[in-house]
């Protein structure tokens, strides 16, 4: 293994770290109030400091019962580990899934990555706007 660590290789785990875990970070996303809907999932998305996407998942009860929510759910996550190296650097990002037949892995990718996309053409147009009192502004 002697020239292996010359040459990093991608990682797609989905740890711990990579969650949208607490209350107050969904909240914070949420109510950045910047979001893009392609077909049956709206995208909230906020830079962060840490350099890598971060995911939440939000499916209500009327997307249905709880095995086909568990099933969206495994997949959007599925979706999003698979995609983690080719989304935009830094933003947590929360999905909200709407009443849908359930999509194949392929799809929920095109979805994810095409909100995600339009989500940072977004925060990179309003970072370029000039500043109109507010302090802070978004890191990419």
């Amino acid at each position: 293994m002697a020239g292996s660590s010359s040459r990093r290789r991608k990682r797609f785990a989905f740890s711990g770290d990579m969650r949208l875990r607490r209350r107050s970070q969904f909240r914070a996303v949420l109510s950045a109030g910047i979001r893009k809907s392609v077909g049956p999932l709206k995208v909230y998305a906020l830079p962060n400091e840490l350099g890598r996407p971060r995911l939440g998942l939000a499916v209500s009860r009327r997307v249905g019962p709880a095995v086909f929510r568990n099933r969206v759910k495994r997949r959007v996550r599925e979706a999003f580990r698979l995609l983690q190296h080719d989304l935009p650097r830094g933003y947590d990002l929360v999905v909200r899934a709407r009443p849908h037949d359930l999509l194949t892995l392929a799809e929920y990718q095109r979805i994810l990555f095409k909100a995600v996309r339009a989500l940072h053409r977004s925060w990179t147009n309003k970072a370029d706007q000039p500043d109109s009192g507010s302090a802070s502004s978004p890191g990419r």
